[in-house]
């Protein structure tokens, strides 16, 4: 499969013209480096497809995880359960299905899984940081080639800046305007900085469909 679509890229780049679509994606900025990178070590094809196979799974078991997390809280909270459903049959009443269109309309679903992500986060250990010269932080000398494991799951209970941090409760968030996206670093499900997931659109994008 991996294969195939490596090879619809090539011929997509070779005859820009016959291209539907001309937006670059991720697979046209490896086979750009691939073949003009000017690397110090090549980057192969088995390179290529193992990148987008670690997207893929990245992007799909932990969406997954996120919406039984999810199911399973909101079956412990049928108050939470009945508001979610109600929010979603509102807006798809129209349509009789679930479609990605309107899922910008179901405010209190992206609510629910901001506290699944919280409560749960799919990854509960980050990658592990390293840093590459001596620093000091807050008093604290950190050494050259230290070793980081940042515990996620640990910085969404924290009661010092969550109330009754144990308990599942979306409405936390309504006025809060911490998000997902690393730059509140009490919430960082998706990890933060340079090295933040890659797949975090991709797999937000399936929580919420999947869950509506």
């Amino acid at each position: 499969m991996l294969e195939s679509i490596i090879e619809e890229h090539r011929v997509g780049n070779s005859n820009p013209n016959n291209r539907d679509d001309v937006t670059e994606d991720l697979l046209d900025v490896l086979l750009n480096l691939q073949d003009y990178g000017g690397l110090e070590f090549p980057l192969t094809t088995d390179n290529i497809k193992a990148v987008l196979l670690d997207m893929l799974m990245g992007g799909t078991e932990t969406s997954s995880t996120t919406v039984e997390w999810a199911m399973s809280e909101m079956m412990k909270n049928h108050r939470t359960l009945e508001k979610a459903q109600a929010k979603v049959r509102r807006v798809y009443d129209r349509t009789g299905d679930v479609n990605e269109s309107d899922l910008h309309e179901l405010k209190y679903l992206k609510l629910v899984i901001k506290e699944t992500l919280r409560l749960h986060p799919p990854v509960s250990l980050q990658i592990p940081r390293e840093n590459t010269e001596r620093c000091e932080i807050n008093g604290y000398e950190i050494p050259a080639k230290t070793k980081v494991v940042v515990n996620i799951w640990a910085f969404g209970r924290d009661p010092n800046y969550r109330n009754e941090a144990d308990k599942f409760n979306p409405e936390r968030f309504i006025d809060n305007s911490a998000d997902h996206k690393g730059a509140n670093f009490e919430y960082i499900p998706f990890g933060a900085g340079r090295r933040i997931c890659p797949g975090m659109s991709y797999g937000m994008a399936v929580d919420e469909l999947s869950l509506a």
